[in-house]
């Protein structure tokens, strides 16, 4: 897996910061996490291929986390998009999106499919195919959504000298087992897949928590988490105004990492407040809690 951080800041957009937005590339697909304004510009410089962009997660409906969804939807419209897109939010995200259709006249030649979450919900959890995406409401002035990326376990290292001895041939009976599937030999013995794996590797595991105040939820997702991308918006002498805000300081942000137990941390919705002289400063404070912290920045990259 890799992430792509195509949008940074918080609130406001500035010279070095787009608004929020992460894409998740997995297996020949896009995953997008939350969509400010102008994030169909922000693929084209960080060269993805939008027609590979499969579900789009919202998190809440402040603007900078979903202004840009409109103009993004229209984009592949124009671009010839035919294949259906999914789209996951919060409840009204329907509502919204058929108000917008309506009031600028605007008709798509693809498929939306729209996957709510009610107010009330404790947790959603669905079932991708090769991952889940668990959801959980976090801490913020409106109802907001985080996310856990699982990927399920895959199966051991295939052992070609166990093969070779059990006399299965180099072809499609060893690609059938190497999928966790059995296979039964010309001589009509029976091999499974544990005969000739390793242990199930475990799948890697990625957790988004964005606009939201330090709370259980957001610890749950994040547990074990290869990468953590946490809300950094403000330095710790902001610690009342984050509370007030529903927002994160970089010191909680690195708490939450320590104590989930977490192996990296990306700090993004970084205010606007703070320069890139600044970088500095967010970076030991939240380093002297967790050292294994970056200060994420528009167009990174980063291997899971």
């Amino acid at each position: 897996m890799e992430i792509v951080l195509l949008g940074t800041g918080a609130s406001l957009p500035t010279q070095h910061r787009s608004t929020t937005a992460t894409a998740l590339l997995r297996g020949g697909e896009i995953l997008l996490f939350d969509c400010g304004e102008g994030t169909q510009m922000q693929f084209q410089r960080a060269k993805l291929k939008p027609g590979k962009l499969s579900r789009i997660f919202i998190s809440h409906f402040h603007g900078d986390h979903f202004y840009g969804l409109v103009g993004l939807l229209t984009s592949l419209q124009l671009a010839g998009r035919e294949k259906a897109l999914n789209i996951y939010g919060p409840q009204g995200l329907r509502k919204y999106l058929n108000f917008m259709e309506d009031f600028s006249h605007f008709t798509l030649g693809y498929e939306i499919v729209i996957h709510e979450i009610k107010v009330n919900s404790e947790e959603e959890v669905w079932d991708l195919g090769e991952y889940l995406v668990r959801v959980k409401p976090l801490m913020h002035r409106v109802f907001v959504l985080g996310f856990r990326i699982v990927e399920k376990s895959k199966p051991g290292k295939f052992d070609v000298k166990k093969a070779e001895k059990l006399g299965i041939a180099d072809g499609p009976l060893r690609g059938l087992l190497q999928k966790g599937e059995s296979v039964v030999l010309p001589n009509r013995q029976r091999i499974n897949p544990s005969q000739v794996l390793g242990p199930n590797r475990p799948g890697k595991n990625i957790a988004f928590c964005v606009d939201t105040e330090p709370c259980k939820n957001a610890f749950e997702l994040a547990k074990d988490a290869e990468l953590l991308i946490h809300e950094g918006t403000f330095d710790e002498s902001q610690t009342e105004w984050a509370k007030t805000t529903g927002h994160s300081t970089v010191v909680q942000a690195a708490t939450v990492a320590q104590e989930a137990g977490v192996k990296k941390l990306v700090l993004t919705h970084i205010s606007a407040r703070y320069r890139e002289s600044d970088e500095l400063l967010l970076l030991n404070q939240a380093q002297k809690i967790f050292p294994n912290t970056i200060i994420g920045r528009d167009l990174m990259r980063i291997q899971v």
